[in-house]
C-alpha cells in the first residue's frame, strides 16, 4: 500500500475548468495536484473547430486548445498526473479521494471538474456495435465514412453541429428527430436545414440498429404514424445529450435529480465545507469551454478563500 500524500488542493478533471482552476491555484501558491481522469482534456478533445472561445481569432481545434491550457498549468507549477479518482470519503475534516481504487489522497480542498459524459439511447444493438459503425462522437468517426451514408438522432446544438460536420464527409446525412421540432440554436437549425445532404426524419424514434459485425441499416419509427421503415447506412451517431460523471459523489454532495452537482449561485461551493464544483460536471445550462474556464477560475480563488480563513 503506497503512504498518504497530504496536499493542500488536490483538483478532479482537466479540462477547460480542471485546467483554469489550476491556473489559478498555482498562482495563489496552493501547489495544486490534479488527476486528468479517464478522458484527458476532457469533452474539447472529442471536438474539432473551436471557434467561440475570445482569443482565438482564427479558431482553433479542441485538442490543440487544451494541450494550450495545460502548457499554461504546468508553466504555473501545477502538479498534473494521469489517474482517476475511484472514491473519496468527505466525512471527516481531511478530505480523502482514492485515485485508481490504491493512491490514498488527503487534501484541504478539493475541487472537482470532472465534466460530463455522452448519453446513449439504449438499445442493445448500438452496444454491441459500438465501435462498428455506432460512435457518439462524429468529429472523432466521421472521418471513417467518407462518400457514405449515415445517421444521427438527436435535436439540440450538438446535433446540429455534428450533421453539419458529417455532411461535407459522408453522401447523405439521415437526421432523426423524436418531436415536431429541434432544441438547437436558430442558427444552428438554419445551417442544417440549407444543407442539401441533411434529410430531417421529424417524430422519428430509432427503433433498432441493424447488422451482424456492423452497422448496416437502421430500422425507424414515425412515432405518429406507428410506421417504420429501414434505411441503409454505415454509420449511427448519437448526439442525445450528457450526463454529468458525478457518480462516486452521489450521497456525498447534494446534486439535483439529473446528477448535476449543486453549488450555491454566484460561487463553486458545494454543500460539503472545503469541496467545490466548477465546469460541465455543475453546468447544465451553459456547457461551453468559456464557462466552465470561468468557474474553474471561481473555484481556485473560492479555495483559496476558503484556506485562508483557515489560517493555511
Amino acid at each position: 500500500m503506497s503512504a498518504i500524500e497530504k496536499v493542500s488542493c488536490l483538483i478532479i478533471g482537466s479540462g477547460p475548468a480542471g485546467y483554469t482552476a489550476a491556473i489559478y491555484a498555482s498562482r495563489a501558491n496552493l501547489q495544486p495536484v490534479l488527476y486528468q481522469g479517464i478522458q484527458p482534456g476532457g469533452q474539447l478533445t472529442i471536438t474539432t473547430e473551436v471557434e467561440n472561445y475570445p482569443g482565438y481569432p482564427d479558431g482553433v481545434q479542441g485538442p490543440e486548445m487544451m494541450v494550450d491550457f495545460e502548457k499554461q498549468a504546468k508553466r504555473m507549477g501545477a502538479d498534473i498526473r494521469y489517474g482517476l479518482a475511484t472514491k473519496v470519503d468527505f466525512s471527516g475534516d481531511v478530505h480523502k479521494v482514492w485515485i485508481d481504487e490504491e493512491k490514498e489522497m488527503h487534501a484541504d480542498t478539493v475541487i472537482i471538474a470532472t465534466g460530463a459524459s455522452a448519453k446513449w439511447l439504449g438499445l442493445e444493438s448500438e452496444q454491441r456495435l459500438n465501435g462498428f459503425g455506432v460512435s457518439a462522437c462524429a468529429v472523432c468517426d466521421g472521418f471513417f465514412f467518407k462518400g457514405k451514408e449515415v445517421a444521427i438522432v438527436g435535436a439540440g446544438d450538438t446535433a446540429a453541429e455534428e450533421a453539419h460536420y458529417l455532411s461535407k464527409l459522408c453522401s447523405t446525412v439521415y437526421m432523426f428527430i423524436r418531436r415536431g421540432e429541434m432544441r438547437a440554436s436558430k442558427v444552428m437549425q438554419d445551417r442544417v436545414k440549407n444543407t442539401p445532404n441533411i434529410k430531417i426524419y421529424w417524430n422519428t424514434d430509432t427503433d433498432e440498429i441493424l447488422g451482424k459485425d456492423r452497422v448496416e441499416a437502421v430500422r425507424i419509427k414515425n412515432n405518429q404514424t406507428g410506421v417504420a421503415s429501414e434505411i441503409p447506412i454505415s454509420g449511427f451517431f448519437v448526439a442525445i445529450g450528457h450526463q454529468p460523471n458525478s457518480d462516486i459523489f452521489k450521497g456525498l454532495i447534494d446534486m439535483d435529480d439529473a446528477g448535476y452537482i449543486k453549488t450555491t449561485p454566484g460561487t463553486s461551493k458545494t454543500n460539503v465545507e472545503g469541496v467545490f464544483a466548477c465546469g460541465d460536471v455543475q453546468d447544465k445550462n451553459y456547457r461551453q469551454a468559456i464557462t466552465a474556464a470561468g468557474s474553474g477560475c471561481m473555484a481556485a480563488i473560492d479555495a483559496e478563500r476558503y484556506l485562508a480563513a483557515k489560517g493555511h
